[in-house]
Formats: C-alpha cells, sequence, structure tokens
C-alpha cells in the first residue's frame, strides 16, 4: 500500500532541520525537468534583448541601482 503525503510530511517533521532541507532540495531536484520549447523561448528572448542593447534602443544599469530601485519598493509595501 503507498504511504500518504500527509504520513510522508508528518514523518519528515520529525527529521532535523537539514535532513530536512535535504529532503526539500531532492524533492525539488525531481520537479526541475528542463523544457527544450521554454528555453528555446528564452534563447530568442535573451539573444532579441542582447541585439536591442547593441543597437542602443535599450541601456545597461548597474545592479546596485536596480537592486536600490526594489529595496525601496519593498520598504514602501
Amino acid at each position: 500500500m503507498p504511504v500518504s503525503a500527509k504520513t510522508l510530511s508528518a514523518q519528515a517533521m520529525q527529521l532535523p532541520p537539514e535532513e530536512r532541507l535535504a529532503l526539500v532540495d531532492e524533492l525539488l531536484d525531481t520537479l526541475d525537468v528542463p523544457d527544450p520549447t521554454l528555453d528555446a523561448l528564452w534563447t530568442k528572448e535573451a539573444e532579441s534583448r542582447l541585439a536591442a542593447y547593441r543597437r542602443g534602443e535599450v541601456q545597461a544599469l548597474a545592479l546596485s541601482d536596480v537592486i536600490a530601485k526594489y529595496q525601496a519598493t519593498v520598504k514602501t509595501v
């Protein structure tokens, strides 16, 4: 008889935090299956953005500026 997710969860809660984290990582790895169609779409998007940057249609921002912008957004929410 298969074990239910609820039973597994209850058993997992008895593990030390480090082992629970390792279990979560293992479970998430099983969900991270490459999707060639999605990968192709992201490749096309990245190439399009790089081409626009090289044509001067968009400008790059410093990472510190982007982080500051979003930190300010989080503080106002």
